[in-house]
């Protein structure tokens, strides 16, 4: 009769673990939303706003430390020309550009 008193209480105290991990579990999972993912998501939703708003003329700076102009636009490459050297043309890709700086900006 003793071991089968034993058991049960086992079997009962495995029963009320499952509540307490899966509490850990749900606060581990909001943990991850708030801290990692969301923020992640929210700054591609910018980057992709910023490219999306690409003009001819734009001053921008690359990933890369470059600051240039914007000649052309295509669906996913840009031709930027740097320096005061008109035959520097360089084409890349809209994701190599970090910062955008709209033309009217600088003439008011």
């Amino acid at each position: 009769m003793g071991i089968l008193l034993t058991e049960s209480a086992q079997t009962a105290g495995m029963g009320s673990m499952l509540p307490v991990i899966l509490m850990y579990v749900l606060i581990f999972g909001v943990f991850f939303y708030f801290v990692l993912y969301r923020p992640q998501k929210k700054e591609q939703k910018k980057m992709s706003a910023m490219l999306s708003t690409l003009e001819i003329g734009d001053c921008v700076l690359t990933s890369s430390g470059f600051y240039g102009i914007i000649i052309d636009i295509t669906d996913d490459t840009v031709i930027v020309e740097f320096g005061n050297n008109k035959n520097c043309r360089i084409p890349m890709q809209k994701s190599a550009i970090s910062q955008v700086e709209k033309a009217e900006a600088e003439t008011k």
